[in-house]
């Protein structure tokens, strides 16, 4: 027998709501396993303003400034992840040799 799509829905959530209401007896959403995180959404913007401010201060230093501006006690590991989330990336500058008097008249 087809299972007629009155409301749009898939079978496999109709089952799974019936699965759940029959074990725990409620439809609500339980609570999720696994530790909170850290960071909030203005403690992100903090962080994101520090380094906008001033970008070449080191990930250990971003965090003691955080912790003295917010109360805010994470790792260096903790900053450099969320500023890779944010798009920022530490490089270095690739250097270029000087061209020597002999390069420099072959170019000419």
């Amino acid at each position: 027998m087809k299972f007629p799509l009155l409301l749009n829905i898939p079978r496999s959530t109709v089952s799974g709501i019936i699965t759940k209401w029959k074990q725990l007896g409620t439809t609500a959403t339980q609570p999720q396993s696994g530790r909170p995180r850290k960071m909030t959404k203005r403690s992100q913007c903090m962080l994101k303003h520090t380094v906008r401010r001033s970008h070449q201060l080191s990930a250990k230093s971003i965090a003691k400034d955080l912790q003295t501006t917010c109360g805010l006690q994470i790792s260096t590991t903790t900053v450099r992840r969320e500023l890779h989330g944010m798009g920022f990336h530490g490089r270095a500058a690739a250097s270029k040799p000087y061209i020597t008097k002999c390069n420099a008249k072959r170019q000419m």
